[in-house]
């Protein structure tokens, strides 16, 4: 005999509750009170014969049963909409990615195109901002971070590329002194950021620890892609991810007079709700970018970075 199903009506409060950390807010979505969603999450706390929230002073937790649930409820409550909506014809099909700038004009700009060719049927729109998402409360249902090795809670994160770093130049501004054939040479031209750590740690790893950069002056920008277009118009040496770059090296607007690249551990990563992993368009553009980045990695190893010193 199969198990019961649980009230539909109870089953919507209590993930509302533990998707918020609150019974006030999920009652705020859903049009109740916050007395109507306590008495639903109590409902099914008798069904299943235990807590399935924490209750105290500073709000509410989930219980290791209430969590459990948790996660099963809000997959089957995403999987329940998205069938009912397709039932209807009114599937929907914007797909809402939430972006670095970097990584959304280094890469989403350029590649997205493959993705509309591959999947007619999903319009996509990007948000770029370096501000971390809200899924609760935006919307967009799918996000790229960058961070540490580490996981979001609640969030699944699929790990898209490591963010190393690597000095890149103009040619053309390689070429002012003769070329670039060694470390020491790039402290000849104006570097880009001086104050990034990121300098510190690639000059350590070239054999000058006391480059002395921070007692240089130079341009800050304050986000990669627009160091990475001063670089090309020759305002200096920027630190920059190779990966996102091959096509300003193949063009001859950048060259990577090195091979070293450094790793501080930083990471790009895509993230999205856990109970949203089995979301139709969300699994078309989980597969397509996972191939995407590992082509691109592929790629940028293979590559021969361009040589300012010839």
């Amino acid at each position: 005999m199969r198990a019961p199903l649980p009230p539909l009506a109870a089953t919507r409060a209590f993930e509302a509750a533990a998707r918020h950390g609150s019974f006030t807010k999920a009652a705020d979505e859903l049009g109740m009170t916050q007395a109507a969603v306590s008495y639903q999450i109590k409902i099914l706390e008798d069904r299943v014969g235990s807590p399935l929230f924490l209750r105290n002073a500073r709000g509410v937790a989930l219980t290791d049963a209430g969590g459990r649930f948790a996660r099963k409820a809000g997959e089957s409550l995403e999987l329940l909409r998205d069938a009912f909506a397709e039932a209807k014809g009114e599937a929907d099909d914007t797909l809402v990615i939430s972006s670095t700038p970097t990584f959304a004009t280094n890469f989403l700009a350029q590649s997205l195109g493959c993705f509309q060719i591959d999947h007619p049927s999903i319009a996509v729109r990007v948000e770029v901002t370096d501000a971390l998402t809200d899924f609760a409360s935006e919307d967009v249902d799918v996000a790229v971070r960058s961070g540490l090795e580490r996981v979001w809670r609640g969030l699944t994160c699929d790990l898209l590329l490591p963010a190393v770093f690597t000095p890149m130049l103009s040619p053309k501004l390689a070429e002012t002194i003769g070329g670039v054939h060694k470390p020491a040479d790039l402290l000849k031209l104006p570097i880009i950021e001086p104050s990034d750590p990121s300098w510190t740690l690639w000059f350590a790893a070239a054999g000058l620890p006391d480059a002395k950069l921070r007692e240089r002056a130079g341009p800050q920008f304050g986000a990669q892609v627009l160091e990475a277009n001063a670089a090309i118009a020759g305002l200096g040496v920027g630190i920059l991810t190779p990966a996102f770059y091959q096509d300003a090296v193949a063009q001859g607007q950048l060259c990577q007079p090195f091979d070293l690249a450094c790793d501080d551990g930083q990471r790009y990563w895509l993230v999205y709700p856990e109970n949203r992993r089995n979301a139709s368009k969300i699994r078309a553009f989980r597969s397509w970018i996972l191939g995407k980045v590992a082509d691109l990695v592929s790629e940028g190893q293979e590559a021969i970075p361009g040589s300012p010193g010839t």
